[in-house]
């Protein structure tokens, strides 16, 4: 397993755009969580389970940054979700408030 160093000296436990990153291509954000989680399997979830098994692992938030699941879980108020929108949910809200995402939508 390849390790990858980003601009701020931090090496990942994997390539975050390689086949266990982004399953080959480039995937964001959301989508490098989304497929962390099986739907009908791991609801519901509890975040420190999660952070547990996932903290370490590299999320691309853009073409140039790079975060760890903590760093993202750092900001996600809910303790459990019960489903995969409310994972979802919360963690766009956390990433928004913690200025991870370019986008921002209206509310």
């Amino acid at each position: 397993m390849a390790e990858m160093e980003d601009p701020s000296g931090r090496d990942w436990i994997h390539d975050p755009d390689g086949e266990k990153g982004s399953e080959g291509g480039r995937n964001y954000g959301m989508a490098v969580l989304s497929k962390m989680v099986d739907e009908d399997d791991d609801f519901p979830l509890a975040k420190d389970e999660f952070v547990e098994e996932f903290g370490d692992w590299p999320v691309r938030l853009n073409h140039k940054k790079v975060v760890s699941v903590s760093d993202i879980f750092e900001h996600v108020e809910d303790a459990e979700f019960e489903t995969k929108i409310a994972f979802h949910r919360a963690t766009g809200k956390a990433m928004r408030r913690a200025n991870m995402w370019e986008y921002h939508p209206s509310e």
